[in-house]
Parts: structure tokens; sequence; C-alpha cells
């Protein structure tokens, strides 16, 4: 082993593949402290540290075969051979190996695979390492959430306290830590990446009866809105959390269904919203209005380009043709747009009249009250002679002295109607 890694350290570069072999088989047969000193040499050497890496996750997964990616993979010397021991030395034997590894990693982000730092975890839950070597594994998992799998995510609970089956609260401290680092620290295609992986795993974690509402909320709202380009997976885990759980509250459902942005689910997601009866109204009618807008937004578009346009110079990308699916659910939407157009204008129509009719009558009303009478039959003579009086004094307002005197002179003698109305 000593001619082995002499050999590697003396030729720099990328070592081969029998040299790298003769590693692994070389540090697989020694004795767990003598394993230890080993990477420490190695370490002062100045070997990579994602070659260390390498060697510590070949050695656990030789002794552990619960850290090996290949489940039908078993080491000729592991742990569990010991049948003479007890189940309780076998397991301290396990906590030790545990904590053990986890003390020689290398300190670098990229050194260990973040799904070898799933399984160490998942065994260290298992054995019931110390809080602080669990500390230490979530932190360096938090770092490459990017690159887990679904499969090695999904941890299962051995806690007696918590009654679902995956370890849930586990997986919104990873989430929530990969989250709060800065900008440097992840990038954007790594925070879209793991919310793809939230949601599916949030589609699989809906099945089980006893998921809480509040962890659910918890894991789907753990990143920021923008992680999620399209809603298309939220949504399905929303909707297998209801399926799943039929008792579910109308207001619960209102605030579930808050999560998703009607603006990022496709055609096909939006058209399984619509007609999707678990949803509360208020949601189809977002989804239903989102549509409409997108839909506006695309005949804008396209009538904006319907006359005279320039030749195309390239730059411009080719426009995606719509399948037929599209073309009729545009077709669809479209006419049911035509219709209520078609209903608010009648309806706007109608509603003049009405104005109309009320304002005639408001009119005729108003002329009444300017004489203070409303109309009547009985009145009739009255308002005229009213009407008459108030003539005679505007006239007289207006007339001369001269004028006066000869009108007095003729009142003298009665009308010949008045005589007959007497």
């Amino acid at each position: 082993m000593n001619l082995a890694l002499q050999e590697s350290i003396t030729f720099p570069g990328k070592p081969t593949q029998s040299t790298s072999e003769c590693w692994f088989d070389d540090a697989c047969i020694l004795d767990m402290d003598y394993f230890v000193k080993t990477i420490s040499g190695i370490k002062a050497k100045g070997v990579r540290p994602d070659l260390i890496g390498s060697i510590i996750a070949h050695y656990a997964s030789k002794w552990l075969p619960d850290l090996s990616s290949d489940d039908t993979e078993k080491g000729p010397t592991n742990v569990e051979e010991s049948s003479a021991e007890s189940v309780t030395a076998s397991w301290m034997k396990k906590r030790f190996f545990v904590e053990t590894l986890v003390g020689i990693l290398p300190p670098e982000r990229d050194s260990i695979p973040c799904n070898f730092l799933l399984r160490l975890l998942r065994t260290a839950n298992m054995v019931g390492v110390e809080p602080t070597y669990r500390a230490e594994l979530e932190k360096r998992i938090s770092w490459l959430l990017d690159q887990a799998s679904l499969k090695e995510l999904m941890i299962p609970s051995f806690s007696h306290t918590c009654g679902t089956l995956l370890d849930v609260e586990l997986v919104i401290r990873l989430v929530k830590r990969f989250a709060s680092q800065d900008e440097g620290g992840r990038s954007g295609v790594a925070l879209v990446k793991v919310a793809k992986l939230v949601d599916c795993y949030l589609a699989e974690a809906a099945l089980d009866n006893n998921l809480s509402l509040d962890e659910f909320i918890s894991l789907a709202a753990a990143l920021p809105s923008h992680a999620r380009a399209m809603d298309d997976g939220l949504y399905r885990a929303i909707d297998t959390y209801l399926k799943a759980h039929p008792g579910v509250t109308k207001q619960d459902r209102k605030v579930l269904c808050g999560l998703i942005d009607s603006r990022k689910l496709s055609p096909e997601a939006s058209l399984h919203a619509a007609q999707n009866e678990r949803l509360p109204v208020r949601a189809v009618i977002q989804v239903l209005f989102s549509e409409q807008s997108k839909l506006h937004r695309h005949v804008d578009w396209s009538g904006s380009f319907s006359g005279k346009r320039s030749p195309n110079t390239g730059l411009e990308p080719a426009a995606r043709c719509l399948s037929k699916r599209e073309m009729n659910s545009q077709q669809m939407e479209i006419k049911k747009l035509k219709e209520d157009l078609l209903r608010v204008q009648s309806q706007c129509i109608a509603m003049q009249m009405q104005m109309q009719k009320i304002m005639d009558k408001k009119k005729g009303l108003f002329r009444w009250r300017t004489l203070g009478i409303m109309p009547s039959s009985k009145s009739t003579m009255s308002v005229f002679e009213k009407i008459e009086e108030e003539e005679g004094e505007l006239t007289l307002a207006r007339q001369t002295p001269m004028d006066m005197e000869g009108k007095l002179v003729r009142r003298r003698t009665p009308s010949k109607w008045r005589k007959s109305m007497s």
C-alpha cells in the first residue's frame, strides 16, 4: 500500500484506474483506527479532496452496505456479518463507525457526493448518533442539495414522536438552510433544481395520511417564489394532497391553492385545474382569468404582426407552432369570450333603457314639484289660476304707469268668462 501511495503522490495528475483501485482495495482491509491514520497521512501529502472523499465512500460501502449506492454490493468484511454479537453491540459499532467517518470528511464542499452524505445521514438517524454529527451532515448536504436525488432524499422517519413515514421535518430543515445561503453560495440553476426536487418530494409525501397541512405548507413555501419557473409540479403535489386528505376544510383548501401562481401553469395544468372539483371556486376562477389574459396577450402579439412587417434579419427566433390541442383550447376560449361579451352588451343595453325610464319619470315629477303641487284632476283649475297670477305679477312689474292706469280702468268691467264661472 505504501508503494501505491508513493507512486500516486510522485506523479502528478489524475491517477489511473488500476492505481485508484489499488488504493481502495488496500484501504478497505484496514481496521478503522488504521484507516483514520492512513487518511490523515494522505491529507498531509496534499492529495485532492475529491479523491480522499472517494476513498472514504468506497471504504464505508465495504464496511457498511447501507452506505453503498448498489443495494446488492456487500463487502467481505462488514459490520452486519458478526452474527455472534448482540443487536445492541452491532448498533453501537455502527454508531462509532458513522461518527468516525463524519469526523474525517474533508472540509471542502465538493469533496463528498451528496447522495453518499444522504445515505450516511439516514444511517446516522437510524443508529442515533450524537446531534453534533447529525448537524454537520445536514450542513454539508444543504450545500449540495441541488445534486441530490429523490430516492436518497426520501429518508424514513426513525423518531417515535413523528407520525409520518418520511422524515419531512428533516427535509424542511435542509431546504430552508439551502435557501438561506447567500447568492454566492448557490446559483439560479441550483435553485431551480431544488425546487423541482421539492415538488417531487411533496407529491410523494402527500400520499401519507399523517402528513399535516402545516408541514406541507412549510416545505412548499421554504423556497422563494422565483425558484419555480412553472408551478405544474406544485399543483400536482397539492392535488395529490387534496385527493389523499378529503377532509381538508374549505379555508385550508384556499390556503393551499394560494401557494400556486396561476400565471405559471401550463395549458395542460390549467385545463386540469379548471375541471378539478377538489379546488375552491376562487382558485378555478383565477386559473381561467389567467388563461384569458394569456390569450389576450397572444392575440395582441399576433395582431401586432399581422400587418406589414420588416423582413426577418435572422436575429429573431422562429415562432413555435401551436399544437392542435392548444389551437382547439384557444378557439374555445375565444368563443367563450365572445359569448361573455354579447351577454355583457345585452345587460348594458337593458340597464341603459331602465335608466332612461327612470330619468323620464324624474323629469315629469320635477316639473310639478317646481310649482309645489302634485298633478291631480281636482287641482287642475287651481294650477292654471296660480300660473295666471304669476304671469300677471310678472307683467305688472314690466309695465309703465300709463299702462297700469289703462288696465285698472278696463278691470272695472268684469270679463264674461268670470261671470260664467260664478
